[in-house]
């Protein structure tokens, strides 16, 4: 009789370690799939920031093809994306 609740709580142990090692590797991989969504994430916004300015670019070219008007939408840009780096550092 003893021996046979020796063998159950060995059983329950033993099913105990295999679930708990299961949990894990999915709470890891839980985390794995949080951290790849999360770059994506930052790879979107960044590739959207890029269309826009893209597009603002644009829309200043074909109303002027001046370089001067380029150099000026250029130091635009790279003002705005030293606020945008400040605002998010």
């Amino acid at each position: 009789m003893l021996e046979d609740i020796w063998s159950d709580i060995l059983s329950l142990i033993s099913l105990y370690e295999k679930k708990k090692g299961e949990y894990d590797a999915v709470v890891e991989q839980l985390r794995q799939s949080e951290a790849l969504v999360e770059k994506y994430r930052k790879q979107i916004v960044e590739l959207e920031r890029q269309i826009d300015n893209l597009k603002l670019k644009n829309a200043f070219l074909s109303t002027s093809g001046d370089e001067e008007a380029k150099e000026k939408i250029d130091r635009l840009i790279r003002e705005i994306d030293r606020c945008i780096a400040l605002i998010e550092g």
